[in-house]
């Protein structure tokens, strides 16, 4: 009788550290840049983090055996007032290791921070810091720095996009990780939030950049303007019946990428609603996640056999 439960909490044990993450923090002690200084502390309730006082990200690795050497940040969705870290995080973190990529969930912090000196440009600039912080990492990771994109929900799909257009560096502190590039070599977006013009999504514009944006905010984060030759490729998935982020933020993403001669992958589904994610997914739109690795395999992020 020993014996069994001897077992069965091995089996738990091994189980725990099976699924276990590492958090690893974005910023040294006294170097975070765009802070007044305040000693913030998480705030996490209902599964979602709604203040963030120490930014960094929670890393998922597969095995050795099984690693592929693509690496991928995932950008929670929350509309900028919070995020949704398990739905469209950690699930999604370990979707990403069954098919032996590395994923970093990020959790950024919030524009509304009272901390910050600036808030429109945290969420871009703890990302570069990431996106370094990864490739800085990668020979140690079994990471190919080559293959590391970010996909982000909703306005993780604005940060996500927000990476891959702006080339403004907001995160270099002087430390061995500024020679790194923070440019993503690939992005995916799920319902994303793109503009802050006509089709914007209210919520993520006015917790990004306050209540009364300037003109010039606007078109800086209307991340369609903000597409060149060097934008990294994208695949794109929304919902037609979205009554959250209007399709129309994806559609003008996919224009202004293909004006400027980027490769996209475009998916809008009749059904999903503002609720696209990795199960219970309604009709075609339960094929998201198939299409998404078969464009990463073709695009040679990831090696072909791979199982959605």
């Amino acid at each position: 009788m020993k014996k069994s439960i001897f077992v069965f909490l091995l089996i738990l044990y091994v189980a725990k550290m099976s699924v276990a993450q590492e958090f690893i923090r974005l910023w040294p002690d006294g170097k975070m840049p765009n802070t007044k200084g305040l000693h913030l502390t998480d705030s996490i309730s209902d599964e979602r983090y709604r203040r963030v006082g120490t930014p960094g990200m929670f890393a998922f690795f597969p095995s050795r055996q099984e690693n592929k050497g693509m690496a991928v940040v995932i950008c929670p969705g929350g509309g900028y007032k919070h995020y949704a870290y398990l739905s469209s995080g950690t699930q999604v973190a370990k979707w990403f290791n069954t098919m032996g990529v590395s994923a970093f969930v990020l959790i950024s912090r919030l524009p509304h921070s009272p901390d910050l000196i600036e808030r429109s440009s945290v969420p871009l600039q703890d990302a570069q810091r990431a996106m370094r912080l990864i490739r800085a990492n990668a020979p140690a990771w079994g990471i190919q720095p080559d293959k590391i994109g970010i996909i982000g929900f909703s306005a993780g799909g604005h940060v996500a996009s927000t990476l891959g257009t702006h080339t403004e560096d907001l995160s270099d502190i002087g430390d061995s990780l500024g020679r790194h590039s923070f440019r993503p070599d690939f992005m995916l977006l799920v319902s994303p939030v793109i503009t802050m013009g006509k089709y914007a999504h209210a919520g993520s514009r006015d917790n990004l950049l306050g209540d009364h944006p300037t003109p010039e905010l606007l078109q800086k984060y209307s991340n369609e303007l903000q597409v060149t030759e060097q934008t990294p490729p994208a695949f794109l998935v929304h919902a037609e019946n979205d009554p959250t982020v209007n399709p129309e933020n994806s559609l003008l993403f996919f224009s202004a990428l293909r004006q400027k001669n980027v490769s996209v992958s475009m998916h809008i589904f009749p059904q999903g609603g503002h609720a696209i994610g990795l199960q219970n997914n309604p009709g075609s739109t339960r094929l998201w996640r198939e299409l998404c690795v078969a464009w990463l395999i073709e695009k040679g992020f990831l090696p072909g056999g791979i199982q959605p």
